[in-house]
């Protein structure tokens, strides 16, 4: 799922985010007094989008990769940590490099409705080395780190509210998971506002071999994470056979349920795809690593919100001390306005490792895309390790899977067990008299027993146990929640079903 040029491992990113070092923080009236300023053009989401509808209407052209692209990794941390000017007050840029990103960006400082072109870059890096820029990251106002990042493609992402970097946001999805291959647009001019110590605006220019956007991210950093309000004004070049709103790329390796592939207990950026639809019915996915790439939809008409969550929190379920899994953020998209009816889609593929993402999710609405035609989205993403998706109604929060049959006795032969627990203020004040049930839509042929029950000395937690025959049904997942009478208490978890 990387996309050419955005190679950058995991632990290497993270490294490449968080050891950061000093930064002199200038103006840009600063910048200009350099010379490293063109002159002022009026600039707005009106003029971006009719500049994006007019470059739709010609054939598309690549980029060439930057002739000052530094040569390496290792070269590309040496020019970005350390002493080195900021445009826009608090934002620096990334060099261009082979190994990464290799394609320049245009660069603008927007005031006051006035935007001008970083036209020397030059110096702009540690040490003051010439390099192009390939995107930016913007800092914290003493310098010391940053919290957001473009680099790569139209690749995004933040350390939401506990300063770790995790999973990534795109500006779009053309084709992810499909047969015919997955295309990458890429933003190639930023515009950048700065509106105050934790707020800035970024308008952006998509271009790609099927279609332009004009983006605006209005963001904001705050105790609980960070906002970005995205709106989008998209061009279609040709027909696009899936198009993915609001998508995310996240790394599934493995989970208390899983077979170890390390020391460490778990390994993963997110642990499930939460989704809330327009009928207001609550999902949750576990993510899985999947023994093949397979692409799953779910029906969200009418979304409200759907996300990559990263539910377990706990240090002691990673032991990991270095890129701190249980610190990663959740990412939550809500849409604004009509988003009509479409599918929330997943797509997972292998893994062995933790150093390339092998998880997508995004939003494919009904209507098709075709050529000539345009489209306007818009929607909010948090970035939070406050789970965005959490309400009156309890959540999975764990799930164990084991030999079907009592613990000490045989295993029932054929058999899976099936172990969910929830979480909720909706469970207060329940016992085992109060009828609460696990209910799924497994066959009674394949359902060897299904039992819910408070866990003991455990607050408001409630544990669904499922004995299951895989062989007996051709399902190849099921569903499963908490209710309580016609009530449910629970959201739905659906579970992939390995025969």
């Amino acid at each position: 799922m990387p996309a050419e040029g955005y190679s950058l491992t995991r632990r290497g990113a993270s490294a490449l985010i968080m050891t950061l070092l000093g930064t002199a923080l200038l103006p840009a009236g600063a910048l200009a007094a350099r010379g490293r300023l063109g002159p002022g053009r009026p600039f707005s989401h009106e003029v971006l989008a009719s500049r994006a509808r007019a470059l739709a209407a010609r054939p598309y052209v690549a980029p060439p990769a930057s002739p000052n692209a530094v040569s390496d990794y290792d070269e590309m941390v040496k020019l970005t940590y350390g002493e080195a000017e900021a445009i826009a007050g608090h934002v620096r840029l990334f060099p261009a490099s082979k190994a990464i990103a290799p394609h320049a960006v245009t660069m603008h400082i927007l005031e006051a409705g006035m935007a001008r072109e970083i036209v020397d870059t030059s110096r702009l890096f540690r040490g003051g080395k010439d390099a192009d820029a390939s995107g930016f990251r913007v800092m914290d106002a003493d310098g010391h780190s940053d919290w957001m990042a473009y680099i790569g493609a139209s690749y995004f992402r933040s350390s939401g509210s506990r300063d770790q970097y995790g999973l990534s946001a795109r500006g779009i999805a053309i084709d992810t998971g499909l047969p015919t291959g997955e295309e990458f647009p890429a933003f190639r001019e930023f515009w950048i506002e700065q509106l105050g110590e934790t707020r800035l605006r970024i308008h952006a220019l998509l271009d790609g071999p099927s279609l332009t956007g004009a983006y605006v991210f209005d963001c904001m950093k705050g105790d609980r994470g960070v906002v970005q309000d995205v709106t989008a004004s998209l061009f279609f070049r040709r027909d696009i056979r899936q198009l993915g709103i609001a998508p995310a790329s996240s790394m599934f390796w493995y989970d208390q349920s899983g077979r170890r592939g390390d020391w460490r207990p778990e390994i993963h950026d997110s642990d499930g795809l939460a989704i809330q639809s327009g009928n207001g019915e609550r999902v949750w996915r576990p993510l899985e690593n999947p023994e093949g790439a397979r692409l799953s939809a779910f029906r969200a008409d009418d979304c409200r919100g759907f996300g990559l969550i990263q539910r377990d929190q706990n240090f002691d379920h990673y032991q990991d001390d270095g890129v701190f899994y249980d610190r990663r953020p959740s990412l939550w998209a809500e849409p604004r306005g009509d988003w009509g009816a479409g599918a929330v889609m997943l797509y997972e593929m292998p893994t062995d490792g933790e150093t390339l993402d092998n998880i997508a999710m995004f939003w494919c609405g009904d209507e098709p895309a075709k050529a000539g035609g345009s489209r306007d989205v818009a929607y909010r993403l948090t970035w939070t390790s406050n789970d965005p998706s959490a309400d009156a109604a309890a959540r999975c929060v764990d799930l164990f899977e084991g030999p079907a049959g009592i613990p000490g006795a045989a295993a029932i032969e054929g058999g899976r067990k099936f172990v969910f627990d929830f979480v909720g203020p909706g469970l207060a004040g329940l016992d085992r008299s109060s009828g609460v049930e696990a209910a799924t839509n497994l066959p009674a042929e394949a359902l060897i027993s299904a039992h819910a029950y408070p866990v003991v000395g455990q607050e408001n937690r409630w544990r669904a146990m499922l004995d299951v025959r895989p062989g007996a049904t051709a399902q190849k997942e099921f569903r499963l929640y908490l209710k309580r009478g016609d009530a449910a208490l629970s959201e739905t978890v659906i579970k992939v079903l390995k025969s």
